[in-house]
This record gives structure tokens, C-alpha cells and sequence, in this order.
């Protein structure tokens, strides 16, 4: 379990804080997605959970370890894996399984638990046949694929991910969210910061950051229902929710807490047999199925 209790942090010589009072508990197997306009204080929050930052007041616990005691440090940061936005910025092998290895090495395990870990987490990503390439050959996509095959060489049970498809052809990024949706069937809590709306319908949870506080918290159908406040903070809405909240505003009797298009399209089809059996009836249609 993740737990944040009033969690305060200000980086030096900023006169803005970057987190002012959070509180949260992430539970162990839940994958959260965290959102949140430009400089809001996500990836500072998410770097608080492997002990990345410290805070300035206020506790963070992993499994029940304060990250600001050092004894618990080195643990902390095996069970709470990270990867960055930009994998260039922790890629150090000359080759990927030379990569993925780096970390079981640190860890001073046997050689062999060491190769059995390369090859479990090369299989975990779909990389077994470019293990032996050098990673600066690698698209940007398979890159990313590689940190976190490293990461999950460390074993750990929380895994962070900071906006992992960003700049990502399509292709690659469902590589990717395939990868973070087996890896959360598979038990292990994932935090995934996110800009694309499209990608948290796979979450339990969303948390929304607004200037360095938690402004609310719920369900991907809740939170991506409030269309309004979504649009205030500046966030964008899955496409699906979006056309189904324009025809709600044409009157259309219709729910707008649907995330995936082949949800939308259930509800539009439900909606328009339930306007041709009104219209059938002689009732008045309730919206204007001729603009759909």
C-alpha cells in the first residue's frame, strides 16, 4: 500500500510549492491513473512514492516503510519501480538484456537468478529478439518497452508509469498499454500519469491534480462524466464521452458516463430504438435523431 499524509514539497529556490496537502492511499493491486493540467505536480507527487523526492512535511509510507528514513530506501525503490517519460534518461547497457540486467546486478544477485530475471521480463514485453541489440538502434516505442523490462527485473510490486505513450505511433503505443494492463491483471499496483484521456477508461481509479493539490478523485465513469470540470482544468475527454455528451446537448436522452466508443455505440443504438419506439407510439422523439 501507498499511503501520502499531508504531503508538502517545494523545489529549491522556487517560491511556489509543488505539492500543498495531499493525502491518498493507493492499495496494493490497484492501478490508479493520475491526471492533471501542465506543472500541476504529478510526476513530482509520483517521484515521492521510490523516494526520487522527500517531503518537505507530511509522511509517504510504502507497504508501511516512510520514505525519509534511509534505512528503508534501497527496499523502497526495489518495490516501487519508475519509468520516465524520456527511456533515454535510464538506458545504460550496450545492449538490451546488458540493460535489463543492470538492475539484479546492483541488487548483487547470482548470475543465474539474474538471467532467469532478463528472460522473464524480456518474455513480459515481447523483446526476446532484439536482446542482444544495442538500445541506441531501438524506436522509440521498443525503448520505452525496454525500461520497463528493466524495471520489472527488480521485482517490484508498484510500478509508475510518467506518461509512457506519449510521442508514440499507434502501433507502439498499444504495445505499451497492453503491457500495463497484464501487468496490473497479474496483481501489481500501477500508477500510470497520463495526458490522454482515451487511456484511463483501464484504470480503477483517477486521480485529478490541479496546481499541486488532489483536486478530486473517483471512478473513470465519474470523472470523465464531468465533462465541465474536465474542461475548466484544460484536460481533454475520451472521444467516446465527447460525442456522447454533444448529442446529450442536443437532447438527447443518453448516458455520458461511457468511455469506450464500442460503449458509445451500444448507447447511441439503445437510444435511437428507444426514440423509433416513441415515434411509433406517436409520443414526442426526445432529441433530434436527424443531426446524429
Amino acid at each position: 500500500m501507498i499511503e501520502i499524509e499531508n504531503l508538502n514539497f517545494r523545489y529549491d529556490g522556487s517560491a511556489k510549492p509543488a505539492l500543498l496537502d495531499i493525502n491518498l492511499t493507493i492499495d496494493d493491486g490497484e492501478y490508479v491513473a493520475v491526471i492533471g493540467p501542465n506543472g500541476c505536480g504529478k510526476t513530482t507527487l509520483v517521484q515521492h512514492f521510490n523516494a526520487l523526492h522527500l517531503p518537505a512535511s507530511g509522511t509517504v509510507r510504502i507497504d508501511g516503510m516512510p520514505t525519509s528514513d534511509p534505512r528503508h530506501v534501497r527496499e523502497i525503490r526495489r518495490l516501487v519501480g519508475m519509468v520516465f517519460q524520456n527511456p533515454d534518461n535510464q538506458i545504460v547497457g550496450m545492449t538490451v538484456e546488458e540493460d535489463i540486467a543492470f538492475g539484479p546486478e546492483n541488487l548483487g544477485l547470482p548470475s543465474r537468478e539474474i538471467g532467469r530475471r532478463v528472460e522473464e521480463s524480456l518474455d513480459a514485453v515481447g523483446l526476446r529478439s532484439i536482446a542482444e541489440r544495442p538500445p541506441h538502434t531501438l524506436s522509440g516505442g521498443e525503448k520505452r518497452l525496454v525500461a520497463v523490462a528493466g524495471v520489472l527485473a527488480m521485482k517490484p510490486r508498484h510500478i509508475a508509469f510518467d506518461e509512457p505513450t506519449s510521442y508514440l505511433d499507434p502501433s507502439a503505443k498499444k504495445r505499451i498499454l497492453e503491457v500495463i494492463r497484464n501487468l496490473h491483471k497479474e496483481g501489481m499496483t500501477v500508477i500510470h500519469i497520463t495526458h490522454d484521456m482515451d487511456e484511463v477508461a483501464a484504470a480503477d481509479r483517477i486521480v485529478v491534480m490541479n496546481e499541486g493539490r488532489v483536486h478530486q478523485t473517483g471512478t473513470p465513469e465519474e470523472i470523465c462524466s464531468g465533462v465541465e470540470c474536465l474542461k475548466e482544468l484544460g484536460l481533454g475527454i475520451p472521444k467516446a464521452t465527447e460525442l456522447l455528451w454533444k448529442l446529450k446537448e442536443r437532447g438527447g436522452n443518453i448516458r455520458t458516463d461511457i468511455l469506450t466508443i464500442e460503449g458509445a455505440c451500444d448507447e447511441i443504438n439503445a437510444w435511437l430504438r428507444r426514440e423509433s419506439l416513441m415515434a411509433n407510439s406517436g409520443q414526442e422523439p426526445s432529441g433530434e435523431r436527424r443531426d446524429v
